[in-house]
């Protein structure tokens, strides 16, 4: 955030929020599937109310805190490496990030890996 605790909600109280909810809603644009395409998007104090809003699965950072840079990781990792049947929320994941779902939190996806029999 540019203005410390004021208007949270003021898209230019951000210097590069607008930038992660325009690439979000660009990748809609070509996959409008909230589970077929998976999306995480922002960063430290990021404006996670517009990115969620413009279709992203997860988001940083709802409590607008510094996040630990391996959280975005985790989330990936967790969603590459679930089943493809299975449905994974942030209820899920929240236990492994350092400030759970504070520093990340979102909807959910279908996780990616597809299982071969």
């Amino acid at each position: 955030m540019i203005k410390k605790g004021t208007a949270f909600n003021d898209i230019y109280n951000y210097r590069n929020s607008r930038h992660f909810m325009n690439c979000v809603a660009e990748a809609r644009k070509w996959e409008e599937k909230k589970g077929s395409l998976a999306i995480f998007a922002g960063a430290c104090q990021s404006y996670y109310e517009g990115i969620m809003g413009v279709g992203a699965n997860f988001a940083s950072s709802p409590a607008r805190i510094m996040i630990d840079f391996i959280d975005p990781l985790i989330v990936a990792e967790r969603i590459a490496t679930t089943e493809n049947t299975k449905y994974l929320t942030i209820q899920d994941i929240e236990e492994e990030l350092r400030d759970g779902k504070e520093g990340v939190s979102g909807i959910g996806t279908m996780g990616k890996k597809k299982i071969i029999l």
